[in-house]
């Protein structure tokens, strides 16, 4: 222990060297903004920033990378909780409580819980990271595409508890975004499936314009039917930061701490990410916390769990990456391109020859938590001043919005197309209470889900029982099934009460 303490504090002595420093701001204000603005993708932000550490030495390229990644995990909070336009699809969940909060006059409230949210789901997994990097890397090798698509089934099971009212419906939704991520060309057979012969659907329907189309632009088209009367704050009122109590955080201690666990191991295991993390750890909160009755009311557990969930997977994400040189992420893996750039190779070897550089860049997560944290305190400040314009204002920002993100994702016209028919797609989902989170859950998770199945199918005969005879899979697919069988029979039970109920008192 006391070796990893001085090793650690020889990484924040490495981490406060000026270049490293400048790297470190300059990371989290660009990955900060990358966050906020639909289509530009955290992945993409690191792509595009790594052409810049070419004639930059190891050190401040991996920080100035690491530090996109962690702000990008909480920059899309901005937008999720003011415009319900989810800068990142880890940022959905995160969304259905953060905005209600904040539509009950509560912004800076619901800022004030995300803010506490990374800065607490940053720190515990940097310093779980440090302290079980080994044992969790071992673990996670023993991982393969049986595992993750019982991992993902274990995503897919939350729509259960977020389907509102209609358990129907929320399938119904889930299913429907099954298909849509099943429009265009299937990666292993070459062949188009749902086009309809129509050219436009040959290149498949990017999730973002589901995502930013069925939350934003069908949001807008629900409130211009209602002529906007949503209530506007006064001008003339300030609004700060309001961070929770310290009543406030021992009260969702327990939410904390599964959050915190999940967002750890979901990080380590490769090919999870922050999306999987954020999803699974709201369906746990929607099961098993003691509030769960009212989320997506606007309460505190909701936006704490996918916030600390997702922030935690970035330290996770860097054991597999540092200790077995393999990627568990799209960021992570341009991450790898930029130590193999300056002829570094993560893996066991590492940390016998460079362990300085290893505890470098924890350090530099510890110091971007706070640096991001600062960060954005300064912001939600100068963020929460759109509430007071006229909501009418505002819509008309946010649908430009969501047209300048669906563009900038592919430069595609047919995307703008896309996100029209999605935003009427969301307004009736809306209309009809049809719940838009498990369409927008199957876009995200299907296409890994179908990957991960067919590469179990080919590697193993075609033999369907290896997702339960193999230890993990069989374990995580137990979870799967009793996840879907609780509430099924909690449900079957209330209306058998009800039943009984009414013909007693017919």
């Amino acid at each position: 222990m006391s070796d990893i303490l001085l090793n650690l504090g020889g990484g924040f002595l490495t981490v406060f060297h000026p270049v490293n420093l400048i790297a470190l701001v300059v990371g989290l204000v660009v990955g900060m903004l990358v966050a906020v603005l639909p289509g530009l993708t955290l992945v993409m932000g690191v792509v595009l920033a790594l052409p810049f550490t070419y004639g930059m030495s190891i050190m401040p390229s991996i920080i100035l990378l690491t530090a996109m990644y962690i702000s990008g995990t909480y920059g899309g909070a901005f937008t999720s909780i003011l415009f319900r336009i989810p800068g990142e699809p880890l940022d959905v969940p995160l969304l259905w409580d953060g905005y209600a909060m904040a539509h009950k006059g509560q912004p800076a409230k619901a800022l004030g819980w995300t803010l506490f949210a990374a800065l607490t789901g940053g720190i515990l997994s940097t310093l779980a990271a440090v302290a079980m990097v080994h044992p969790f890397a071992t673990f996670a090798l023993k991982f393969d595409s049986p595992e993750y698509f019982a991992i993902i089934m274990f995503g897919l099971t939350s729509i259960v508890a977020l389907g509102g009212g209609s358990i129907i419906n929320a399938f119904i939704s889930l299913f429907l975004g099954l298909m849509i991520a099943c429009v265009g060309v299937d990666e292993i057979y070459g062949v188009e499936r749902f086009t309809f012969g129509v050219p436009m659907l040959a290149d498949g329907i990017e999730y973002l314009t589901v995502m930013v189309g069925a939350y934003g632009l069908g949001e807008v088209l629900v409130r211009l039917e209602s002529g906007f009367q949503s209530p506007q704050m006064a001008a003339g009122g300030k609004v700060g930061t309001e961070f929770p109590t310290l009543r406030e955080v021992w009260s969702i201690r327990p939410t904390l701490a599964r959050s915190s666990v999940l967002g750890i191991i979901m990080g380590i295991i490769p090919g999870a990410g922050a999306t999987i993390a954020s999803f699974v750890s709201y369906g746990v909160e929607a099961q098993y916390c003691k509030r769960r009755k009212e989320l997506g009311s606007g309460i505190a557990e909701g936006i704490v769990a996918p916030q600390t969930a997702s922030t935690a997977t970035v330290a996770g994400h860097l054991v597999p990456l540092l200790t077995l040189g393999i990627p568990g992420s799209g960021a992570t893996a341009v991450i790898l391109g930029a130590f193999l750039l300056h002829g570094v190779q993560p893996g066991p070897q590492l940390f016998a020859k460079d362990a300085a550089l290893v505890y470098a860049i924890f350090a530099s997560l510890l110091v971007g938590v706070v640096g991001m944290c600062l960060m954005g305190y300064f912001a939600i400040k100068l963020l929460i001043k759109v509430l007071y314009l006229p909501e009418a204002v505002t819509s008309a920002f946010v649908v430009l919005f969501c047209f300048i993100g669906a563009f900038s994702a592919r430069n595609n016209v047919t995307d703008l197309w896309m996100i029209v028919t999605f935003g009427i797609i969301g307004y009736l989902f809306e209309r009809y209470r049809f719940p838009i989170a498990p369409m927008v859950l199957g876009c995200i998770l299907g296409p890994q889900a179908e990957n991960s199945f067919m590469t179990s199918m080919i590697s193993y005969g075609n033999d369907w029982t290896v997702f339960f005879t193999r230890p993990i899979s069989g374990m995580v697919m137990a979870l799967v099934i009793a996840a879907l069988s609780y509430p099924l029979i909690r449900h079957l039970r209330q209306e058998f009460k009800l039943r009984r109920l009414s013909r007693a008192t017919g």
